[in-house]
């Protein structure tokens, strides 16, 4: 995982590059999140996220875990969602997404 900033616009962009075989444990997502470690397990309790290992207190998330854990910190935070909010418009953004790729595999003009 590493970190990379840029400046070329005067607007500073802090994101994480990740290989697809990293994952990250609680400490680092909670970070990687800006919350606190409380908050993820909350996350993983509501089934908003599912870490790969099971281990409690050394779990390990792939990177998806972090789009959709940040996805759903942002959607509290802006929208004042509470996690089963956030975790149900997740769910149908998903959804939504999986009903695109079939329509494209029907008809790729669409």
């Amino acid at each position: 995982m590493s970190e990379r900033r840029s400046r070329d616009t005067g607007t500073e962009i802090t994101g994480f590059i990740l290989e697809e075989s990293t994952t990250l444990g609680l400490r680092e997502l909670s970070s990687a999140c800006a919350v606190q470690a409380e908050h993820i397990i909350e996350l993983v309790e509501e089934g908003v996220i599912e870490p790969v290992s099971y281990r409690r207190r050394r779990w390990q998330f792939t990177g998806a875990s972090l789009t959709r854990a940040r996805r759903a910190v942002a959607l509290q935070r802006d929208l004042g969602l509470n996690i089963q909010g956030a975790a149900l418009v997740l769910d149908l953004v998903d959804e939504l997404d999986r009903l695109r790729s079939r329509l494209r595999a029907i008809d790729p003009g669409s």
